[in-house]
């Protein structure tokens, strides 16, 4: 369990950050962005929460929840020291990335084959579900960067990979199953 009792504590002024294994780094190291876009990503879909009912709303908060674990499996770099923790790590596991896959073949099977690119556009929802599909792609970016050059779990990457995915069909879901999606127009303003 977390115990928050102080937010502040000031071991950050000097432009250091802890991770979650006490490693202290640059707040600008390529770890630290990652989750931190990450945290972004979890934000914009708050945002996006307001909009949603249902079934979205409840796709969405499932996926905030995982969000919070992937932040605290980057957050934590070495998975040989796991066992030395003294408490669960928590880790993207495949059955994560296996229930985004099997959410969106349902939202697809919804869904007439695009004929078109779209812009992110449309419902309030679905333009929110954009521009975090957008965030949760650099976030992806950052990950794939960060595991050229230090340990990054696989399944998160296929999370990140899978929920950008998600998160364009459930866009198109919130445009009336994609009936409201507003078209490209290749050349229309030349």
């Amino acid at each position: 369990m977390v115990v928050l009792n102080k937010i502040y504590t000031r071991t950050g002024d000097g432009g250091e950050t802890a991770l979650v294994d006490g490693t202290r780094v640059p707040k600008h190291a390529l770890r630290v962005s990652t989750y931190g876009t990450v945290d972004e990503l979890n934000a914009t879909l708050g945002v996006a929460r307001l909009h949603a009912s249902g079934e979205a709303d409840a796709g969405l908060s499932r996926i905030q929840n995982d969000l919070f674990d992937l932040g605290a499996d980057l957050g934590r770099p070495d998975p040989e020291k796991d066992a030395d923790a003294g408490y669960p790590v928590l880790r993207i596991v495949p059955s994560q990335v296996d229930r985004l896959e099997a959410e969106i073949d349902a939202m697809i099977a919804r869904l007439e084959p695009l004929r078109s690119f779209i812009l992110p556009a449309g419902s309030a929802l679905s333009a929110h579900l954009h521009v975090s599909r957008t965030v949760a792609r650099r976030a992806e970016r950052l990950a794939t960067e960060l595991a050229l050059s230090d340990r990054v779990n696989e399944a998160a990457i296929r999370y990140l990979n899978r929920l950008s995915d998600w998160l364009f069909c459930a866009a198109r879901i919130a445009n009336d199953e994609g009936r409201a999606d507003v078209l490209w127009v290749p050349g229309a303003n030349r």
